[in-house]
């Protein structure tokens, strides 16, 4: 008998999917870099998957030529209000506007303007009827050569932060891109890359709140509160957090069950499934670390699946301490909380999902591009993988002292 695999059949069988939705476009070790396991064990879990149906295709499951005509006229119409500069007459200068007035348009390019025409009309004369000094009109000609490098080194920067912003699905705001950059090694300030961004009209994205969702069962006993929130922890594996959250897929629902690990903010379990049975939950717990640790806090809110007799079961098998905050206090979860703002702020905003395949395949794809490229604002804009190991090197390094 074959030894057992220490990832989960839900991750197994998402992975496979990720890998068959790039078309063969992606090899299976660049797949599997993105999910932290090796090249040949994703080949291994496809071909022993050769007999499954494969996935649906990108763009969602089969739908009637009118209802793709509807959504796309619906994208359509949601692109024009989004973005600036697109609907008709955007950016006409008011009526009766004075757009040639002192310190418009024209300041910027006085110096220019005399470098064409002076030699039709004179330095001399121009610069009287522009009531500016001769002496600024040469020092710009002196510099012209240092001002061309500086806009070449700024519009390099912008080039790279628009490539930053696209590699991140265009979620990334100044913070993390500062970071980004630094990581590179391009010295660069946090206020002029915030400025670059602003000019250049490039925006992370942002969540309006949202609604409560969590369902609490009043008649099962609780667990006390070990966190109190305080989401720090000094060691992996000996703080965890956990909710559930809801993502409309069509006229549907499919559901999103985490295990965070509060230390590096990785999500070392989860659980996709369409509907909210206490299996959601005890699946996500099996799959973190393996369900192999004992002793850790496990803090929750009081929803039914965290307060039923099957979860108490599965965290009492591992050696799992129970902690759950407060009956409608999203405070007492925050982290958690904030994960799935973070999620849907940057994944599921502004799009209507019609395909729970496809939904599920980008969730998978989303999780672990958070837990080993994402940048996190809690971690010194290192990654949770970053963290991870920096912990654990500097760990080696004190035993070894």
């Amino acid at each position: 008998m074959g030894r057992k695999s220490p990832y989960p059949e839900e991750f197994r069988r998402d992975a496979v999917a990720l890998y068959r939705a790039s078309g063969g476009k992606r090899t299976y070790a660049a797949v599997a870099a993105d999910l932290g396991i090796t090249g040949e064990t994703l080949r291994t879990w496809v071909r022993k998957d050769t007999g499954r149906p494969s996935p649906e295709p990108p763009g969602g499951s089969a739908s009637s030529p009118a209802e793709e005509l509807a959504r796309l006229r619906a994208e359509n119409q949601r692109l024009l209000k989004a973005e600036k500069g697109v609907a008709a007459g955007a950016g006409d200068p008011a009526p009766g506007g004075r757009v040639f007035r002192s310190g418009g348009e024209v300041s910027p390019h006085r110096w220019d303007f005399i470098s064409e025409n002076r030699a039709a009309f004179g330095v001399k004369r121009i610069c009287r009827v522009l009531g500016v000094s001769r002496s600024g009109c040469y020092r710009h000609q002196a510099t012209a050569s240092a001002r061309a490098a500086r806009q070449a080194e700024q519009a390099a920067a912008v080039a790279e932060i628009r490539q930053i912003h696209a590699d991140h699905h265009g979620a990334y705001g100044a913070p993390r891109i500062h970071a980004e950059l630094r990581s590179r090694g391009r010295k660069i300030n946090r206020k002029r890359v915030a400025r670059l961004m602003r000019i250049n009209h490039i925006v992370g994205r942002h969540l309006r709140r949202s609604k409560r969702t969590t369902i609490a069962d009043k008649m099962a006993p609780p667990a006390p509160d070990l966190v109190m929130r305080d989401f720090t922890a000094t060691a992996l594996n000996t703080r965890w957090c956990g909710d559930i959250t809801y993502i409309a897929v069509g006229s549907s629902w499919m559901f999103l069950a985490t295990v965070i690990d509060i230390c590096s903010r990785r999500v070392i379990g989860w659980s996709i499934a369409d509907h909210m049975r206490t299996e959601l939950v005890t699946d996500a717990i099996e799959m973190a670390r393996g369900g192999q640790v004992d002793g850790v806090v496990f803090h929750t809110d009081r929803g039914a699946q965290y307060v039923s007799r099957a979860f108490a079961e599965v965290c009492r098998r591992h050696g799992i301490r129970r902690s759950m905050g407060r009956v409608g206090s999203s405070y007492d979860n925050a982290l958690a909380e904030s994960f799935f703002q973070g999620m849907k702020r940057e994944l599921l905003h502004g799009r209507r999902l019609t395909s729970k395949a496809q939904t599920r395949l980008e969730l998978f794809c989303w999780l672990a591009y958070y837990n080993r490229c994402r940048r996190h604002s809690a971690l010194g804009y290192l990654t949770p993988a970053e963290f991870e190991q920096h912990l654990i090197s500097s760990h080696t390094l004190s035993l070894v002292a």
